[in-house]
């Protein structure tokens, strides 16, 4: 059990705040103003959970980034062999954009805007802008390394007005079903994990439909979950990875790392709604 001292320099350097996230769990009904802990609860335990949930993020980064690779590689090449590499792709009617919604040429055009790559500052004009002349000689396989994640998953959901989602799913060999959604997916993990948030009991809002097969396969090696779980997510970026790339799945090694931590892993399978003060 660590002292005074030494819980205090952890809380100050992890900040209090974000540690009792985790410590809400162990409390009797901080939602009905009941902070008490549970009997027996002790600070090593909710410890052993948050540390736990830092060594997720950590080992999902890795994986994470080799999706958004691949899946940069794939769009690329899906556009560039069906509509040519040059312009078609940052015309406002190569998507099928929601009416009230900022149009993903835009968002392209600015991500691209915003970058310093020599091979992205090549098609700047003498004054430092990206116009549309100079653009039009910018190939997709550039500009898409200049797209964040989150431009890049609108990109496949609506580009081509809505058929480049199926066609980059089929380069990569997985279900067409939902695709765009399990991709928006991994783009929501992958903002968690970069900005250190909270997986432990954390339901997805951005759940992917995962095929169902994608699921009782990595039931078979992690145990049962819920469909809005971080498992689920992880389990649907395994088979991305696996299909596209041949990679070795995550979750097994995973789930035998922590299975010995029961209320870890419960809560990274079937998270409990939010225990916080209403």
């Amino acid at each position: 059990m660590p002292n005074d001292d030494e819980c205090s320099r952890f809380l100050a350097a992890e900040n209090y705040y974000r540690f009792s996230g985790y410590a809400r769990y162990f409390q009797r009904a901080p939602h009905d103003g009941d902070d008490a802990f549970h009997p027996g609860t002790s600070f090593d335990e909710i410890r052993a959970v948050y540390d736990a949930d830092r060594e997720v993020r950590e080992s999902l980064i890795p994986q994470l980034a080799r999706a958004e690779i691949l899946l940069r590689s794939h769009v690329a090449h899906t556009i560039a062999a069906t509509h040519g590499p040059y312009a078609t792709y940052l015309r406002e009617d190569f998507y099928s954009d929601a009416p009230n919604s900022e149009p993903t040429a835009a968002s392209c055009v600015r991500d691209i805007a915003r970058s310093r790559e020599r091979h992205i500052l090549r098609f700047r004009t003498d004054a430092g802008d990206t116009g549309s002349a100079e653009l039009d000689r910018l190939p997709v396989w550039s500009a898409v390394e200049a797209w964040s994640f989150g431009t890049l998953s609108k990109c496949i959901e609506r580009g081509a007005r809505g058929a480049l989602s199926e066609a980059v799913a089929t380069s990569l060999g997985v279900a067409l079903a939902g695709f765009p959604y399990r991709v928006r997916s991994l783009v929501y993990l992958r903002n968690r994990c970069a900005h250190h948030s909270r997986l432990w009991n954390h339901s997805v809002i951005d759940a992917g439909p995962t095929p169902n097969n994608v699921r009782v396969k990595a039931k078979r090696l992690a145990g049962q979950f819920d469909p809005r779980s971080i498992v689920d997510v992880i389990a649907s970026l395994d088979d991305v990875l696996a299909r596209g790339m041949g990679a070795t799945p995550i979750l097994p090694t995973l789930s035998e790392r922590y299975a010995s931590n029961d209320t870890y892993w419960r809560g990274l399978a079937k998270p409990e709604n939010p225990r916080d003060h209403r």
